[in-house]
């Protein structure tokens, strides 16, 4: 009868080890924040914030490298009051025109991938890996934001996001965290929300490129998501 106790217990020992070492190569869930603008009509970081939401899809490739894309709808405004901002920056009179005061509201689209590096190693049931279920991480990427609202034409422009972040697991399956990123964009459009008020357009008559003297924008964000698609390690007690 011993000899039985023992060879339920030998088999119990790597099914114990697999269940502790289970990994998720994917992990779904949501987002919310504020959302902020920065340009012509606004250069004061959370100044005139709003509310943004949306989707975040993430692929562990390893405990401290991430593929992440998201899917998010913002709101952005400002106003000129208090900056220098000509009626006409092309007019012949030394000061470019009479000063004028413009504001604006417009809605965002976002969509991109971001590539996210994890300082600890991320994870749980590896602590013969150095894992932690928490870890700061900082993040990079591409995407396409559309700007639209208001009498003005939709604007469609590449943005980089660039940032930092938190997430932790407070399940096995369960992560939460926080995540703030500054999206660079390449147009100068996205605070021209009303076609017969084009002053927040290139307002100093200085053409640029890239994404130099362009608009951008900011997610504070905290988001939930759940893990899934696991993927089974070898057992190493």
């Amino acid at each position: 009868m011993k000899h039985w106790y023992i060879i339920i217990l030998l088999l119990a020992l790597p099914m114990k080890g697999w269940s502790q070492d289970l990994e998720y190569q994917v992990e779904l869930g949501g987002a919310l924040g504020t959302c902020f603008y920065t340009g012509d009509a606004n250069s004061t970081p959370f100044k005139h914030t709003s509310a943004m939401g949306g989707a975040v899809v993430r692929r562990n490739l390893n405990p401290r490298m991430v593929i992440k894309g998201d899917l998010a709808m913002g709101h952005i405004s400002g106003n000129s009051e208090g900056y220098y901002i000509p009626t006409n920056a092309t007019s012949k009179t030394p000061e470019g025109g009479t000063l004028t005061t413009v504001d604006f509201k417009r809605n965002l689209i976002d969509l991109g991938a971001q590539f996210e590096f994890n300082f600890w190693g991320y994870g749980l049931g590896g602590s013969y890996k150095g894992n932690s279920p928490i870890t700061p991480y900082a993040t990079i990427g591409l995407g396409f934001t559309l700007a639209f609202g208001g009498t003005a034409n939709a604007n469609l422009a590449l943005n980089a996001p660039f940032g930092a972040g938190v997430k932790y697991k407070i399940r096995p399956r369960l992560n939460v965290g926080a995540e703030w990123t500054m999206r660079f964009t390449t147009i100068d459009k996205l605070d021209v929300s009303k076609e017969e008020a084009q002053q927040l357009f290139q307002p100093y008559g200085i053409k640029s490129s890239g994404f130099k003297n362009k608009d951008c924008y900011s997610f504070l964000m905290f988001f939930v998501t759940y893990d899934l698609c696991p993927k089974l390690r070898k057992c190493n007690n």
